[in-house]
């Protein structure tokens, strides 16, 4: 039986993370459809011997989607995919906590984003510290929070 925690960054642009009891760290962009996000959640339960393996942490994520200028479409897509993907891992029996995300970065130091920086800039500070913590990974913008989800996910010592 192998114990897997994995961690996700709901969105399009987000991404997913998991790591194994061994230490075996994975971390990829979003899969682009909801059959596709099914599949990868079926291969990590695969992997961990069965979904009562398997916990996952979510990034709790509020109503809002972009930025100004933004339609109420863009809204209600992100807010389908997101019901999609908790129902997903509900069903497939995936144990599941919400995280905000002023907790999983105050926990791996990064504080919060300063009134003068740059949604750019802060998305490059978060890359910067998912690559120091994790040298062995592909880390992309995509990945990073999911990767330091899942870092908080382990300081907690959560799943393995």
């Amino acid at each position: 039986m192998k114990r897997v925690l994995m961690a996700v960054d709901p969105g399009k642009a987000g991404g997913l993370a998991w790591r194994d009891q061994d230490g075996r760290t994975v971390a990829d962009a979003m899969p682009e459809t909801p059959g596709a996000v099914l599949e990868y959640v079926r291969e990590i339960i695969r992997a961990a011997d069965g979904a009562e393996n398997v916990s996952a942490l979510v990034e709790k994520v509020g109503g809002y989607a972009g930025g100004t200028g933004q339609p109420g479409s863009a809204m209600f897509r992100f807010g389908e995919g997101y019901g999609f993907l908790l129902g997903v891992l509900m069903a497939c029996g995936v144990r599941v906590e919400l995280v905000t995300p002023q907790t999983w970065q105050k926990a791996v130091g990064l504080g919060h984003r300063g009134r003068d920086q740059s949604k750019a800039d802060w998305k490059r500070k978060l890359r910067a510290q998912a690559e120091r913590l994790f040298p062995g990974v592909k880390v992309t913008l995509a990945n990073a929070d999911a990767l330091l989800l899942l870092e908080y996910g382990r300081r907690r010592n959560m799943g393995n």
